[in-house]
């Protein structure tokens, strides 16, 4: 067989290609539907994609098993004093030719297909099954990397063993974007890798900067690389502004008004830059609300497990602590029940929302509950599922919290939310019919200190917040 056998699956894969291209060009020796040729068509394609997905998805873990299995014969046919550094790059660069990469690509690709093969077989093994995508797969290889052998089993075996003891609840991992799994990857890996999260924290605060890229049509990028509560403190703050630039009289976009407003601070303008017609001035006091969700002994300084920083993602508990004490007018905590990690109480001294059930829809959610979105909760809109006109309740199973673009495109087509609860966000239901589901909130029960007894109320301080002391008061009763 060998070589021909090669030759001949690849002539009938691009054989069916071929067949599925006269398909979605209406060429087919049979209509999809007889009695609505169109609805047919139209479901056909969304098939069609679905299917190609999944192809896409085994053809890359048949790559990732050719260029390892390619490395390692290249390596056992290589002359023996050869470097190994020479041979890693010729291997690298051997690969990126046949898949016309870059030397940068195709190392990165060579790397991450190791990375599968070696350390990563559950997520090796879905990649092949067509259930992820490859970029699920470099997310995988991503947030384990620096992890131990035992570690990158665990997250792995969380996302993609349903058996596993606390496997992840919600959406499976393949149903959601790359970057969404990414986000919900990278919060397990910090809140269980084996090294403190302020301690990388330290290391990585010491590499801020600001870099300047050059770009087409006389633009250029201008990034900096902060710790996390300036970048998303400052993010929140161009938003604000942005929004109540916005009115009938304003002609930029969300986007233009960032930018235009970044430039300004930047540069110490007074003036916006853009070319709109709204006002150029916004008034300094508006700040951006910002949830920062942490586990209560982490707060006191006990345990030093990540708290969760709306918009972003888990963070040192020093930073949280800072945020909760320095910046109560626009950074708002959230306390999390010790036995589970759900949501318990939001400080409310100065929460302009005051709503104890909008403040709960937003702990159950997390952002915007459209698969895929990542606009978080505080920009969002309260929505009722079933319309107050047609009978639907204001309980917060009837709820959800879409961004504003997807709660236009909730009434402006046929998109339609499916039932919430108390505890889960609602799926969505697509014009065709086809149902796809919400991510779900990755909550998890702090870590005890050691030697605390559940219900010890001698471990709190005096001076207690009224988070702490309802905290205090739930142990009381829950001990």
């Amino acid at each position: 067989m060998g070589k021909a056998a090669v030759v001949k699956a690849l002539e009938d894969i691009r054989a069916a290609v071929g067949v599925l291209n006269a398909e979605v060009d209406g060429a087919g020796s049979l209509p999809f539907s007889v009695t609505d040729p169109l609805a047919g068509l139209a479901d056909g394609c969304l098939d069609i994609l679905a299917g190609a997905r999944e192809v896409e998805s085994g053809i890359a873990g048949l790559k990732v098993k050719a260029a390892v299995r390619y490395a390692e014969t290249a390596h056992a046919l290589a002359p023996p004093d050869t470097p190994v550094v020479a041979l890693e790059m010729a291997v690298a660069a051997e690969i990126g030719c046949v898949l016309a990469l870059g030397p940068r690509a195709a190392g990165s690709f060579l790397a991450t297909s190791h990375a599968l093969t070696v350390g990563l077989p559950r997520t090796l093994e879905a990649l092949r099954a067509g259930s992820l995508s490859w970029q699920h797969a470099v997310a995988m290889a991503d947030e384990t990397a620096g992890l131990d052998a035992a570690g990158a089993a665990a997250l792995e075996a969380h996302f993609l063993d349903p058996d596993a003891p606390d496997a992840v609840r919600g959406c499976p991992v393949g149903q959601m974007p790359a970057h969404r799994f990414k986000a919900k990857a990278r919060l397990w890996r910090e809140r269980h890798h084996a090294e403190s999260i302020e301690k990388r924290h330290a290391r990585s605060v010491l590499d801020r900067r600001v870099d300047f890229r050059p770009d087409q049509d006389g633009m250029a990028w201008l990034s900096a690389y902060l710790p996390a509560e300036q970048a998303v403190a400052g993010w929140n703050r161009l938003t604000a502004v942005a929004r109540g630039m916005q009115g009938p009289h304003e002609s930029r976009s969300m986007p233009q008004l960032r930018a235009d407003n970044f430039a300004d601070s930047v540069l110490g303008s007074s003036n916006s830059t853009g070319s709109g017609t709204g006002p150029a001035g916004v008034p300094s006091p508006i700040r951006a609300q910002v949830l920062v969700t942490v586990p209560v002994f982490a707060l006191m300084g006990v345990t030093d497990e990540p708290a969760v920083l709306d918009g972003y993602g888990p963070i040192p508990p020093s930073m949280a602590q800072r945020l909760v004490a320095d910046g109560a007018d626009s950074f708002h905590r959230v306390l999390v029940d010790p036995r589970d990690g759900a949501p318990l109480e939001i400080g409310r001294t100065s929460y302009r929302i005051t709503k104890a059930m909008r403040a709960w829809l937003r702990m159950r959610d997390g952002k915007c509950p459209f698969p895929g979105c990542s606009n978080n909760s505080l920009d969002n809109d309260a929505d009722h599922i079933l319309a107050w006109a047609n009978g639907g309740t204001t309980g917060i199973s009837n709820l959800g919290q879409p961004c504003p673009k997807h709660h236009r495109l909730r009434h402006t087509t046929g998109w339609k939310p499916t039932p919430a609860g108390k505890n889960e966000p609602p799926g969505w239901t697509s014009p065709t019919g086809r149902h796809y589901k919400s991510e779900h909130q990755d909550w998890e029960p702090p870590h005890w200190p050691e030697g605390l007894r559940l219900g010890s109320v001698d471990f709190f301080r005096h001076g207690k917040s009224p988070g702490e002391d309802a905290l205090e008061r739930y142990l009381r009763v829950h001990a």
